[in-house]
């Protein structure tokens, strides 16, 4: 029954949706990246890899450790990279970068800090490949022996990865991740946790040689 003062719609009237319900979803689909306002998958954007260690007791050489990425080619993403970024090297854009650095492991959280711009990458790059490294300059050391050792890898506030390398214990560096693109070209991560018995410089000769 239709309330006393209320109006029954004319026959070819159609209810007007609620505007405030309509544009907060449009918001929505803003904030949270929808497919239904890009289009299209986006993938990675701005992607971060974390790394802590506990330095080495009083009395011992300083434990270092380093994240390693080795760039390849779309034509050649399993051969050698184009390009290595660690903390002596940068990409040659900038978009693969040390923004933290640590020789000792000293610091609150995570002491060495990686920033991977995907979204600046060019499209001549189709594998960025990410580890990390022991020095051996105070004598052999492998992950078993720094205490504590970590990496997470983040985009914004996603976590996207994280080890504590145990599965790695008896090496003395390790990949950790792959990034390639997909077939319609937006970047995605693979965990890709691989132990190598090499020091810094060999291991970025080897470390994009895994394939899955």
């Amino acid at each position: 029954m239709v309330g006393r003062h209320a109006r029954p719609l004319r026959r070819h009237q159609k209810p007007v949706r609620n505007t405030y319900l309509t544009l907060r979803e449009g918001l929505a689909d803003v904030l949270m990246g929808s497919d239904k306002v890009s289009g299209r998958h986006q993938g990675l954007g701005k992607v971060e890899v974390k790394l802590k260690w506990d330095p080495s007791p009083f009395g011992e050489s300083a434990r270092h450790l380093d994240i390693i990425a080795a760039t390849y080619s779309v034509d050649d993403p399993y051969g050698r990279p184009v390009y290595v970024v660690h903390t002596e090297s940068r990409s040659p854009d900038g978009t693969i970068n040390m923004s933290r650095h640590s020789e000792t492991g000293m610091g609150f959280g995570f002491v060495e800090v990686m920033s991977l711009e995907f979204d600046r990458l060019s499209s001549a790059y189709g594998r960025v490949v990410v580890g990390v490294a022991i020095h051996q300059n105070g004598g052999l050391r492998t992950f078993g022996d720094i205490a504590n050792a970590g990496v997470l890898v983040v985009e914004d506030y996603r976590q996207l990865l994280t080890d504590d390398f145990s599965q790695v214990a008896d090496s003395t560096a390790a990949t950790i991740g792959e990034f390639s693109r997909d077939a319609s070209g937006a970047w995605e991560l693979r965990e890709l946790v691989k132990g190598f018995d090499s020091d810094p410089v060999h291991f970025t000769a080897e470390m994009g040689s895994i394939r899955h």
